[in-house]
């Protein structure tokens, strides 16, 4: 593989993406008190979270997972269309990863779909970022 054809400023863009998504789609807006509530988790049990280890683990597996599929598109055929397809078809593996854990786990359905459904989101628009910027 040419690591030389990868556009790295679209993979770290992409990592961000995924990165803002988050913070969107767990919001108290969105989703965030349903997932809460999933977790069974209060905001003072939030806030005992180290904040910097959370987001920079974060932001780090965000940019990792840009990078790989970075590199599953990197072809010159590669453009917007085929980016979303395969950021979307990634998603629903991720998808599928988290609904598997979290049986075993006795987690709830409404909390597979939100964690899931952002791996969806967020992995189809990293495709979409990395197809349209080659």
């Amino acid at each position: 593989m040419n690591m030389g054809t990868i556009n790295w400023l679209a993979v770290l863009v992409a990592g961000i993406s995924s990165f803002v998504v988050g913070g969107i789609w767990y919001s108290p807006g969105l989703f965030g008190k349903a997932w809460m509530s999933a977790n069974e988790l209060s905001e003072e049990k939030i806030k005992q979270g180290n904040k910097g280890m959370i987001f920079g683990f974060t932001l780090i597996f965000s940019l990792v997972m840009s990078a790989n599929l970075a590199m599953f598109l990197n072809d010159p055929k590669t453009d917007l269309t085929w980016g979303m397809t395969a950021g979307f078809l990634a998603g629903i593996w991720t998808f599928c990863a988290i609904a598997i854990h979290s049986l075993f786990e006795l987690k709830s359905w409404k909390l597979i779909f939100i964690n899931g459904g952002y791996s969806v989101v967020s992995l189809t628009l990293m495709g979409a970022i990395l197809g349209l910027w080659r």
